[in-house]
C-alpha cells in the first residue's frame, strides 16, 4: 500500500516537470471585401505622387509652348513665301508686257532704218525731176539718174538685197522664170539669152525670180 502511494507521487512529480505549451499569436482575420495587403516597400507617399503630377503638367505645358512657337514660325514662313510668290507673279507679268511691247514696236518700226536709208534716194529723184523742167541737158539728166540708181542699189545691198542678172547663165527654175524660148545660133540649149527683168534675193532667199528668155 505504501509502495503504491510512492509510485503515485513519483508520477505526479514527473507530470509536473513537463514544459509549458507554446503560445501562438492569433492572426487577425481578413476583413470582408478588402484587397490584398500592400507591401511596405511599394507604398507611395502622398507628397511624392503630387510632385510627379506637377512635373508631368509642367512638361505638357512646355511642349504646348514649343508647338505654339513652331506654329508661329511656320505662319511667318508661309507669309514670306506668299509675298515672294506675289512678287514673282508681278515680275512675270511686267516681263510679258515688255516683251509684247517690244514685239509690237519691232513690227511697227522694223523698216525704220531702211526708210531712213531710202530717203536720200527719194531726195535725189526729186532733184532730177526739178532739173528736167528747167534744163535741156539730157546727158546731165542721164548721169544724174545713173547716180540715183546706184545709190538706191547700194542702199538695198546694205540690207541684204541683191539683184539677179543671169545673162548667159544656165536656166535655174529655182531662181529664173522663162517667159519664152528661142533658137539662137551658137547658143547652148538651156542657156539664158535675154534677161527681160532682173530678179532679187534677200539674204540669199528669193524675193522675185528673174524673167528670162531661154535658148532651145
Amino acid at each position: 500500500m505504501t509502495r503504491q502511494k510512492a509510485n503515485a507521487g513519483d508520477s505526479a512529480d514527473a507530470a509536473g516537470e513537463l514544459p509549458p505549451a507554446r503560445e501562438t499569436a492569433a492572426e487577425p482575420a481578413p476583413q470582408a471585401g478588402a484587397g490584398p495587403a500592400t507591401p511596405a516597400s511599394e507604398t507611395v507617399a502622398p507628397g511624392a505622387a503630387a510632385g510627379d503630377a506637377v512635373a508631368d503638367a509642367e512638361a505638357e505645358l512646355s511642349e504646348i509652348d514649343r508647338l505654339r512657337q513652331e506654329i508661329e514660325s511656320l505662319k511667318g514662313g508661309l507669309a514670306e513665301y506668299r509675298d515672294q510668290s506675289l512678287r514673282a507673279q508681278a515680275e512675270l507679268e511686267n516681263f510679258r508686257k515688255r516683251t509684247a511691247r517690244d514685239v509690237e514696236n519691232a513690227h511697227k518700226y522694223a523698216l525704220d532704218r531702211f526708210i531712213a536709208e531710202l530717203l536720200p534716194v527719194v531726195d535725189s529723184i526729186d532733184l532730177g525731176v526739178d532739173a528736167s523742167v528747167t534744163t535741156g541737158d539730157i546727158e546731165g539728166l542721164r548721169e544724174g539718174m545713173k547716180l540715183t540708181r546706184k545709190k538706191f542699189l547700194d542702199t538695198l545691198e546694205k540690207f541684204g538685197v541683191k539683184a539677179l542678172d543671169p545673162q548667159g547663165e544656165k536656166f535655174n527654175p529655182d531662181r529664173h522664170e522663162a517667159i519664152s524660148t528661142q533658137e539662137v545660133d551658137g547658143a547652148e540649149p538651156g542657156t539664158i539669152i535675154t534677161v527681160m527683168q532682173k530678179g532679187y534675193v534677200l539674204n540669199g532667199r528669193l524675193v522675185r525670180p528673174a524673167m528670162v528668155v531661154v535658148a532651145r
